[in-house]
C-alpha cells in the first residue's frame, strides 16, 4: 500500500479502490478506512457490480471520501465477464457456505448459499461451448450444495445432467465438493454423463475423527471411506483428489498418524496441502492447544513425502494407455513445441507438436512419468 499512496501523491486523479472477501470481514472495511485514508472505495465481492457507480461518484465529489459498501450478499447477473483463456472457462454456480468449519472465514465475508438459476447457468454454458471454449468448470465453495436455497427443485445432479445435454465437443469438470452432502444421485450423474470429467475434489482435511469433529466438518472417517468406496464402484477410473490441513488446534501426533494411514488407504490422485494459519474471527483462532510451527512443518514435509510416492506410482499406472486430451496449448516451461493438456481424471500430459493445437482434442499414449507429469505422443 506504501507503493499505491505515492502513487496517489503524484497524481490527484488517481482512484484507489480495494475489493475483495476480506474486506466484508467485521471491522476490516474500517480499519482499512483508518490506516490508509488515501483509498477511494471499499467492496465487498458481492457489490463488485456498484464499482463502476463509485467510480463515478468519487470523480463528482468535491472533497476526498472513503466510500464503503460491503454488506450486501447477492447474486447480480449484470456484471461483466472477461476471460483470458480461449480454451478454458470457469462458471459460478453458487456463492457462499453454510458449513462454519472452525479455521475457515468463508462464511462470515461470503455470506450464506446462494445459488444461481439454472436457466442462467444452463445459458452460459451453450454460449461458452458456442464461443469455442471446451472445458468449462464449474465452481462454488461447496457445489454439491447448489440448489437447496432455491424452490424450484434443482440440484447439483439435474444441473450435471441439463448441462450435459447441450451439443458441442467440450467437458465440464467441478469443485469444490463436501463429503457432507456428495449423495448417490450426484455420484450417477457423473457416471452416466460422458461430457462429465471422471476428477473429483474431494477435501477430507484429516483422518481423525477427533479432528473432523474439532473442525466442526459434519461427518467422520467412515462416512469418508465408505463414499470413496462408492464413488470408485460407480466411476473405476475416478481421479480423486483432497485438502489436507496439519497442524489445527489440538492435533496430536497420533490424530496425524491416523491422517497417514487414510492416505495410504485412500491413495488419492493428488493432495493440497497445507499448514493450519490462524484466522481472526473463526473459532479456531481462540482454541487452546496450537500446534508449534515447527511440529506443523515436520508434519507436512512427511505428508509430502508419503504422497509423492503414491502420486509417482499412479502416474505410472497411466504408462501404455492412450487418452483423449483438450489440448490447453504450449506448456511455457519448454521452448520445443511442447504441448499439454489433462487427462480425464486430473493428469498433466505433455507432447510435441509441430502445429498448433490450442483447443484441439487429440489422443495421446503415455510413454513416460515423473512425479504426477506424463510425456506421451499423438496417436
Amino acid at each position: 500500500m506504501g507503493k499505491i499512496k505515492k502513487y496517489k501523491e503524484r497524481n490527484s486523479d488517481l482512484i484507489v479502490a480495494v475489493c475483495g472477501c476480506m474486506s466484508q470481514q467485521k471491522g476490516v472495511a474500517e480499519n482499512l478506512k483508518k490506516r490508509f485514508p488515501f483509498i477511494d472505495i471499499i467492496l465487498g465481492t458481492a457489490n463488485l457490480n456498484l464499482l463502476e457507480e463509485q467510480i463515478l461518484k468519487v470523480r463528482n465529489s468535491r472533497r476526498h471520501q472513503t466510500l464503503i459498501d460491503v454488506n450486501e450478499f447477492g447474486i447480480d447477473e449484470n456484471i461483466p465477464v472477461y476471460r483470458t483463456s480461449g480454451t478454458n472457462a470457469w462458471v459460478n454456480i453458487i456463492y457462499g457456505c453454510n458449513n462454519f468449519c472452525t479455521y475457515c472465514i468463508v462464511p462470515y465475508v461470503r455470506g450464506r448459499e446462494r445459488s444461481r438459476q439454472a436457466e442462467t447457468i444452463i445459458n452460459e454454458v451453450k454460449q461458452l461451448v458456442a464461443e469455442g471454449y471446451k472445458e468449462i468448470t464449474l465452481l462454488g465453495q461447496n457445489v454439491n450444495s447448489y440448489g437447496k436455497d432455491l424452490e424450484d427443485g434443482s440440484s447439483f445432479a439435474k444441473l450435471l445432467d441439463e448441462l450435459g445435454k447441450i451439443e458441442g465437443n467440450y467437458k465440464l469438470r467441478f469443485m469444490t465438493s463436501h463429503p457432507r452432502d456428495f449423495t448417490d444421485d450426484v455420484i450417477d450423474a457423473i457416471a452416466r454423463n460422458p461430457k462429465v470429467c471422471h476428477t473429483i475434489h474431494l477435501p477430507i482435511q484429516s483422518g481423525s475423527d477427533h479432528m473432523l469433529k474439532v473442525m466442526n466438518r459434519h461427518y467422520d472417517k467412515a462416512h469418508y471411506l465408505n463414499l470413496v468406496k462408492k464413488i470408485r464402484e460407480k466411476i473405476p477410473d475416478v481421479g480423486l483428489t483432497t485438502d489436507i490441513m496439519v497442524g489445527f488446534a489440538g492435533e496430536t501426533e497420533e490424530d496425524f498418524l491416523e491422517t497417514l494411514e487414510l492416505v495410504k488407504q485412500v491413495r488419492f490422485s493428488g493432495i493440497f496441502t497445507f499448514i493450519y494459519s490462524r484466522r481472526k474471527g473463526t473459532p479456531g483462532y481462540d482454541m487452546p492447544n496450537q500446534v508449534p510451527q515447527a511440529v506443523k512443518k515436520d508434519r507436512i514435509k512427511r505428508l509430502i513425502a508419503t504422497q509423492n510416492v503414491i502420486v509417482k506410482e499412479i502416474s505410472k499406472e497411466h504408462e501404455g494407455k492412450v487418452f483423449e486430451i483438450i489440448v490447453e496449448g504450449k506448456n511455457s516451461k519448454y521452448a520445443d513445441g511442447t504441448y499439454c493438456g489433462r487427462t480425464d481424471d486430473g493428469r498433466l500430459v505433455n507432447f510435441k507438436s509441430d502445429v498448433d493445437l490450442t483447443g484441439e482434442i487429440v489422443k495421446v499414449k503415455i510413454k513416460t512419468s515423473k512425479s504426477a507429469t506424463l510425456w506421451g505422443d499423438i496417436v
